[in-house]
């Protein structure tokens, strides 16, 4: 098949092309690098937000590489803003690669309308980016977010995409918990939930992995993100850390990575022992999947919903947490007193990426959802 991948998130598209490719694939990744993380792509769609000529130079690199975005079998878009311009504007571009493609699919990989709107009103989750229980977030990131998405053009673009679209890859159980609320009947005569497929997200596996534990103080990483700490619950889990650090000076080693490209978060990453991530989330993102593969232990998102999807009854190296400090203070407090539990799960974090995430597998899976579409 060809196939077009476009838009970014986290390194997903990158590392799905390399499994697509190596299955013998024709692919194509057109993207904006994730912005600041700057991920590699073949057709450069970065915007320069703050030059008075990046929107000019942007626009002209866009209709330029029109020609190229079309012919493919499958083109799958990572989110209804897949290129950056303002959702009343990009509508135009989606009916041309409607018009010049064969298929196209809308990932559930983040942020969009279903994501904001059915965790503030139907509330399916226990906890989320914008619900606690029964009630509403309320803090200006969440708000922000619901601000952007609800009742606004960007609503109005994700709805006719999901409506129009052949097909909907989930990336995390969140995303595909939130998606089988959505009833919305599509001229096909399906809802947009029936064209839902959970997809785990991908990642290449390293060549050389240290699993055991060198004793001494844990090592523990915490990445921050560009203007998303409070959203993403970083900043509690980072409170919690720096008290432990505290109490237990010769025990516990902090490192805090804010803001950096990729290849130098990954420099930082290596040689951690644990890692602080998504306090909100059921289940371990690209960052902490990372991580994983590298043997480190992820203390974040790790309830029984993740293991269910995956149908994993024997490995569940992921230490969950609760959103709030004191669950992330508990919970790494008991790592720090009890070093003889890191090497195990050091261990079965790398076999668990292995069983469930590696590109190779994730690419099968891909392959199997284009060719039925």
């Amino acid at each position: 098949m060809k196939i077009l991948l476009l838009g970014e998130y986290s390194n997903v598209h990158n590392t799905l092309a390399k499994g697509l490719r190596e299955l013998g694939h024709e692919v194509t990744v057109a993207s904006d690098g994730d912005g600041w993380k700057d991920y590699p792509r073949d057709i450069d769609l970065h915007r320069d937000l703050e030059s008075r000529t990046g929107r000019i130079s942007f626009l002209w690199r866009l209709f330029k590489s029109l020609p190229l975005l079309r012919g493919y079998d499958v083109v799958q878009l990572i989110n209804p803003i897949f290129i950056e311009l303002k959702a009343q504007r990009i509508m135009p571009f989606y009916r041309y690669l409607r018009r010049h493609n064969r298929k196209i699919v809308m990932g559930a990989f983040g942020m969009d309308y279903y994501w904001a709107s059915v965790n503030t009103d139907i509330r399916p989750l226990r906890y989320s980016d914008f619900n606690f229980g029964d009630k509403p977030r309320t803090d200006i990131e969440a708000q922000r977010f619901r601000d952007e998405w609800i009742g606004t053009p960007k609503q109005t673009l994700n709805e006719k995409i999901a409506i129009d679209c052949d097909g909907i890859p989930a990336g995390l159980y969140e995303y595909w918990a939130t998606y089988n609320e959505v009833h919305t009947l599509c001229p096909d005569g399906r809802q947009i939930r029936d064209k839902m497929r959970f997809i785990p997200f991908p990642i290449v596996m390293p060549e050389i992995i240290h699993t055991f534990f060198y004793g001494g103080p844990l090592r523990l990483f915490v990445g921050i993100s560009r203007g998303r700490s409070a959203y993403k619950g970083t900043d509690i889990m980072l409170k919690a850390a720096r008290k432990l650090q505290e109490r237990y000076p010769d025990k516990l080693e902090l490192r805090v990575a804010e803001g950096v490209p990729f290849e130098q978060y990954c420099r930082m990453l290596d040689g951690s022992d644990a890692i602080l991530d998504q306090l909100y989330s059921y289940t371990p993102s690209m960052n902490s999947l990372l991580a994983m593969s590298k043997g480190i232990i992820v203390v974040g998102g790790g309830e029984p919903e993740n293991y269910s999807i995956l149908d994993e009854n024997e490995l569940h190296p992921i230490i969950n947490v609760q959103p709030n400090e004191q669950s992330v203070y508990d919970e790494l407090e008991q790592l720090i007193l009890h070093p003889e539990r890191i090497s195990e799960l050091k261990r079965q974090s790398v076999e668990y990426v292995r069983r469930h995430h590696d590109y190779m597998r994730v690419a099968l899976r891909y392959e199997e959802f284009y060719s039925g579409l």
